[in-house]
């Protein structure tokens, strides 16, 4: 009689050792669970997702090349970033110490890739606006070269105005009907 109590007791405690350690197991799943969850502090918006760092160049007060990074949608350079990016360096710098190169008149009539080289079609405007040496031009040049070549499909950069290859500037060493690259010198 009593081995049938004592492998009666020694069962019932089998029974609840079980029990105990099937709660217990379940139990740190969970704080397992809720461990491994991240919640961001500051929640994040899809166009906070979506921006990305341009590089352009515009010209110093004396009229040297210099860089300005700017933050934007990434969804703005989807269909042409090339037009894109011509159309940013119309429109001006952000930064108060720079000033835009490309003369105000100047209509972009359209950009775009030719394997390597972005072709940039620019209104007459570009040609017969601009004041300045031959440094000066070139470095307004530079500024659109070398804001293209930032992009890593674009090595050269060729020049037609109206949709038609020119010489160049009017009193002009520059030959427009050249392809530029990317000038170190100038950055």
């Amino acid at each position: 009689m009593k081995k049938k109590i004592f492998m009666g007791i020694f069962l019932v405690l089998l029974i609840i050792g079980l029990i105990y350690m099937i709660v217990i197991n379940t139990v740190f799943n969970k704080n397992e669970e809720i461990i491994n969850e991240y919640i961001p502090e500051v929640e994040i918006s899809d166009s906070e997702l979506r921006k990305t760092l341009i590089t352009l160049y515009f010209l110093n007060s004396d009229g040297e090349i210099q860089s300005e990074s700017r933050l934007i949608d990434s969804k703005e350079l989807l269909r042409n970033p090339y037009l894109v990016l011509v159309g940013m360096l119309i429109e001006g710098p952000k930064d108060k110490n720079l000033k835009k190169a490309i003369p105000d008149d100047t209509r972009v009539i359209d950009v775009k890739l030719n394997k390597t080289c972005a072709i940039v079609n620019l209104s007459k405007e570009f040609v017969d606006n601009i004041d300045g040496d031959v440094l000066k031009k070139s470095n307004i040049i530079y500024t659109i070269v070398n804001t293209l070549t930032e992009l890593n499909e674009v090595q050269t950069v060729k020049f037609l105005i109206d949709g038609e290859e020119v010489e160049g500037f009017t009193e002009s060493s520059i030959n427009l009907t050249n392809e530029f690259a990317r000038n170190l010198d100038k950055n």
